[in-house]
Formats: C-alpha cells, structure tokens, sequence
C-alpha cells in the first residue's frame, strides 16, 4: 500500500463554536481559529478537523446543514475560510471538513422547494411516504427527540422521514441526481484546497427505511465507491466515515484500497467498556479494561495490512477522555493523560486528538437541566423524569455522557472566560480553568502537551509508527496494555497502566531506551516489570 500523507499525521478536532471567539459575541469563529494556528503548529498536527460551519440555524449546533455552499455569519465569511486553508497550509496543516449528507435541515432551498411544490425537482430528494391505514408508515423513532420519525406535511398529506431532529430532513440516496448534487457539492470543497472529509453518520446513507434498516442498507457501499469516483479518486486525500454500527471487519470493507471507498471509518466498539451491552447511552458499568483492549486489539489484527484504522479516545459527542478512563483531579489527573496518550498514539493507524485533550480538560458537571445546551440530553432527561427517576438521579446520568462536557470553551489562560472571548460565552466554561489551560501547560517543562508533541513527532518521523506490524503481548494483567510495532529490525514495545494501583508485568527480557514516558525514570531491562500508577512507557527493544 503507498504511503498517504494522513498515515503519518496526526489530525487535530475543532469544534468551531467553542475552540477561539474574535469577535466577543462569545461564540468561536474562522478568524478566531487561525489566531490559533501557530499553537496548533507547534503541537504539531498533520490537519484540523473542523466540526461544521456552513450556513445552519443551529438545531444540532451545525449538524443541521441549510447551505453547503455559504459560511455561518456566526463563524465569519467565506473569504475567511479561504484564508483559513490558505493560512493552515502555510503552516504544513490541511483542513478537513465536516460533510454531513445523511441529512439537510429543514430550512435547506431543497427541502423548503420540496415542501413548497410537489412536482419540485427536489422533492425527490427527500423520503416521503403517504400514509398507512391513515397513519405514519412505520414505527421508526427519531434519535434526538424521541417520538416517530415521521412528520407530517399538511398541505400535501404525505410523511417525511427525519431520524435525528424534526429540523434534520433525511434525504434519499436512491436518487442519482441528489447524489450527483452532493458530488458537485463536494468537489467545490476539493477545488478550494481542502484536506479531507470527515463524513457524519455515513453508515446510514443506504437507509432502507420502509425495511426499517437504518444502517448498512444494500447500495450503501455502492454509493461510497461512487462518491469516491466522483470526487477525490485522484487525490491524496483523507476521508474519514463516522459508523456507529461497524465492527472491525466492516472497517476493512470501508477502508481496504482496493475497494476504492474511504480511508477509514470511527468506530465504536470500544467505547462499550463502560456501558452496558444493549442498553441504552446513559446505562453504565465500571470500565472494563479488558473489554476496551480486547475492542481495540481487534481493530489492529483484522485490518492489519490491508485496511487502516482511526484512533481516539473522545470527540464532540463524546466525555472527556481523562474523565472517562482517568483522573480528574490531583496529579493522576496529568498521569492518566499522559497514559491515554502513549497507549493509543502507539497503535496503527490514524491518531485524532481532540481539542483540549493535550491539555488534560475534564468533563464539566452541571447542576440543572437549564444549563445543559445538548437536544439530545435534554431529550433523554424528560424521558428520564417521565419514567420517574428524579432529577438529581436523572442529572447524575447526563453529567457522565452529555456531549456539553466535550463542548466547553476552549481553556487557554487564567484570564475571564479562560481567554476563549471577551463575552460571555454560548456555553459555560469549566470552573477549572484557572489550573487547566494552554498558558500553564505550555510554562511546564514535562506536561501533557509536551507529551503529545513528543508523540506526533515520532509519528511523523519513524516508519515503525506508521507502518510497522502491531502484536500484543500476552499473559499481562487485565489493566495492563502491552504491545510491540515492528517494522523490519527495529521493535517498539508499548506498555501502560490503567490503574492507579501498582500491578507487576512480565514483559519480553530485552535492554530498552526510552522513547517517551509518563515518569521521569523508566526500565532500561525488560523482564518482570512493577508499574506504578498510571505509568506507561514507550520504549525501543535493542537488537
């Protein structure tokens, strides 16, 4: 397989709204982005992932698309995006953008042309349905409001289908000429000079919704191999699909070259560690270690050579890493950062970090429903008030997954609103921030940041990091990580604690020298190993 520029970069997630306000309306933007690029520079990420910033009226904070074609005022100008890509790559960074083309919002010209005219050309691009027995056609639900799936267009008498949001009209990919629509679309991002794309829920594009198959549907990877021809077939370009429903082997059908679809998908199926299987978002079990490595072993052994795996622990939908699988508090806070590093950025594949992950940001708890801005997790709170549960019990469960704690401003000083606007911001910043933020990590001679640099360095530089054969080692304990990439003659072993108790490995009786490390110390000899709290270890075995 030839080399991609994106199998040796790390990628960098913004969320536009909350990373740099300029303008001290207290809502993030373009300008506010690129007066950050040097910082972004120095960390040394290959490309920034950038949450949406097209024209929306917001209903999912941007997911809710009305013009893919024009910037949110909010965010600033097209000319500002331009120069934001312009600015970027100045600085050996490329852009990807967010595409979300499961869905438009409701105030998308082709949805308010397809309601407004039945022999619209447009019509078709949504999925309509006349009624059954004089009601909805089926029994599907939306995701982000609960309820049926189906809305009601008066005037016509006909359904249309919205599985998130009553504002986020999904659209019917059984239609080339929506599809070719959305190429075309596509490719004016390619030609301003674009990295990549970032593709939302992009298993559900082959929906089949009168079969109620919501993911996976027949043509869906027909579709993909078409979007590819039809776009950056001929570019050294990343494409990255968010699939909640795959597993490892669908990762390789998505990403194997041959196949010609995308560079590599998100999934999920670690993220269970702390969850219950079959249950639902808020049920939670202590993390299982074990289960979360198993999950991420997997992903390396399938793919192996032949396709390419994503990398995270945490995005815009998600808790806070150092929350979820460390500390919060004290130092195993900075320890269990440093830890989640080493262990994922060792593996193959394609690392993202997310804004304020290389600076250990924590979830921020809230007290009231009034302070929570997520529809989804308003959602699930009346649904949990309704069942009877109260509301201390009921915020209890929203402050373990709401996606606001991922969306908190950025933290970059000790300054009002942790240097993030002059205004008062969208959303609240994290009271920690006076001990959490960029300027007293960047004045640290070992911190998380300078961990993570380290990290993305030796990606970028050493071939065993980018390409060299994963192994697990086995026989460790169950809160233990140890693996080795080897590439040729060079062996790298990888070796980190999850646990804040010490636990004693035996690892492969080779001399080591120290790559990077959580301790200042670390085993020069390899053999029965005692790890301390949180300690990992990124080491390469002499020969």
């Amino acid at each position: 397989m030839s080399q991609h520029w994106w199998q040796s970069a790390v990628v960098y997630q913004i969320y536009p709204r909350s990373f740099q306000d300029s303008n001290g309306d207290g809502i993030g933007d373009l300008p506010g982005i690129i007066s950050r690029l040097d910082y972004l520079q120095k960390l040394g990420v290959g490309a920034i992932w950038l949450s949406p910033v097209y024209q929306s009226p917001n209903a999912d904070n941007g997911y809710d698309i009305s013009d893919y074609q024009a910037i949110n005022p909010e965010y600033g100008t097209m000319a500002d995006m331009d120069r934001l890509i312009a600015e970027a790559k100045r600085r050996g960074i490329r852009v990807v953008m967010d595409l979300v083309v499961n869905h438009t919002s409701d105030e998308h010209a082709w949805f308010v042309n397809a309601r407004a005219d039945q022999a619209s050309p447009t019509r078709d691009y949504y999925v309509w349905s006349d009624p059954v027995d004089g009601h909805e056609p089926n029994d599907l639900t939306s995701g982000f409001i609960g309820g049926s799936a189906w809305e009601k267009d008066e005037p016509s008498g006909q359904y249309f289908l919205h599985l998130f949001s009553a504002k986020q009209i999904d659209l019917n990919w059984q239609n080339p000429k929506l599809r070719q629509a959305i190429y075309d679309m596509m490719n004016f991002w390619i030609d301003k000079g674009i990295g990549g794309f970032r593709m939302d829920v992009i298993d559900m594009i082959g929906k089949e919704p009168f079969k109620k198959r919501l993911v996976n549907g027949t043509h869906l990877h027909d579709y993909l191999h078409e979007m590819n021809r039809q776009t950056w077939a001929d570019r050294d370009f990343l494409t990255v699909g968010e699939a909640w429903s795959a597993g490892p082997k669908d990762a390789l059908q998505y990403s194997n070259p041959a196949n010609q679809e995308l560079s590599m998908i998100f999934q999920f199926g670690h993220l269970w560690a702390d969850r219950k299987v079959g249950g639902e978002k808020w049920e939670t079990t202590p993390l299982s270690v074990k289960r979360l490595k198993q999950a991420l072993y997997d992903c390396q052994r399938v793919l192996g050579q032949q396709g390419w795996n994503s990398l995270f622990w945490n995005n815009h939908d998600l808790p806070r890493a150092v929350s979820r699988f460390g500390a919060t508090t004290g130092p195993n806070r900075e320890l269990s950062a440093k830890m989640l590093a080493i262990t994922l950025h060792g593996l193959k594949g394609t690392p993202y970090l997310y804004q304020g992950e290389e600076i250990g940001m924590t979830d921020c708890p809230v007290n009231k429903i009034e302070q929570v801005n997520d529809v989804e997790a308003r959602t699930i709170y009346r649904q949990l008030r309704d069942r009877g549960e109260s509301e201390s019990a009921a915020m209890a469960k929203l402050n373990r997954f709401s996606r606001d704690n991922a969306r908190t401003p950025m933290q970059w000083d000790t300054s009002a609103n942790a240097g993030f606007s002059t205004g008062q911001p969208w959303l609240a910043v994290n009271p920690n921030y006076t001990q959490i933020n960029v300027q007293a990590t960047l004045a640290e001679s070992d911190s998380i940041f300078n961990t993570y640099q380290q990290l993305i360095k030796l990606r970028r530089t050493n071939p065993v990091l980018q390409t060299g054969t994963f192994a697990a080692i086995e026989g460790v304990p169950d809160t233990v990580f140890a693996y080795t990439r080897t590439l040729a003659d060079q062996t790298w072993l990888i070796c980190s604690n999850f646990s804040a108790e010490p636990v004693e490995v035996r690892l492969p009786a080779r001399s080591a020298h120290r790559l990077v490390g959580n301790y200042p110390d670390y085993p020069q000899q390899l053999g029965t190993v005692k790890l301390r709290p949180y300690e990992a270890f990124m080491v390469a075995l002499d020969v």
